[in-house]
């Protein structure tokens, strides 16, 4: 597939799933996400008991905002084709298909960020269906499929725009109210987001999370 009918695809279905998105009144369209079970939660800090899953990742250069929108893009072609063959897999959001050499995988949620160095790490999510042998193989070489272990997580939800001032206000809170609590983050911590980027920032879904132990 050619990268112009790439990026037009990864275009369309932006577009669709914000329609979609705004239809509903804004609720989530039903994407599959991580796993997880709330053990307990400080108000407006859960802990979370994670099963382990498969991403698609890649490594971005750049600051908060601008690493996160260029890995995205990165991956969206990824899931829409630009792999090494197998069966066709229709998107999660209806988009018109055409045949191609590479499989089409079904959108997840949330797309997951975190620091590494002097880069950040962009994460999707595979739908479960899919093993490590099943996936198609990335034909971009900057893309890796890696296995998450199952994990404890403290994560704190909130809606509004993907701004770093945004950002860092609600990491303040996740970390005070779990130091509060007799907790001590662990770790870099993981910025994951629910919504494509033409939702209303009002109705978005975002969340930080942080590995964590008890404070000694």
């Amino acid at each position: 597939m050619s990268r112009s009918r790439i990026a037009l695809l990864v275009g369309a279905l932006l577009a669709i799933v914000a329609g979609v998105a705004l239809a509903r009144g804004g609720e989530n369209v039903a994407y599959e996400s991580p796993e997880y079970v709330v053990s307990r939660s400080f108000g407006p800090v859960e802990l979370r008991e994670y099963s382990a899953y498969l991403v698609a990742e890649t490594s971005v250069d750049g600051d908060l905002e601008s690493a996160g929108n260029s890995g995205f893009r990165i991956l969206a072609k990824y899931i829409f084709g630009d792999n090494r063959g197998g069966e066709k897999i229709a998107m999660t959001a209806p988009v018109a298909q055409e045949k191609s050499e590479g499989a089409k995988i079904a959108m997840t949620a949330p797309v997951t960020q975190k620091r590494e160095g002097d880069a950040f790490m962009i994460r999707f999510m595979m739908p479960s269906k899919f093993t490590r042998e099943t996936l198609p193989v990335p034909n971009d070489s900057r893309i890796h499929i890696v296995e998450v272990p199952a994990k404890t997580l403290a994560a704190v939800r909130y809606s509004g725009r993907w701004t770093e001032s945004n950002y860092r206000e609600h990491l303040e809170l996740l970390y005070a109210t779990l130091r509060a609590e007799g907790f001590e983050p662990l770790g870099e911590p993981v910025w994951a987001r629910y919504d494509p980027p033409f939702k209303p920032w009002f109705m978005r879904r975002n969340e930080i999370l942080t590995a964590f132990q008890p404070r000694s």
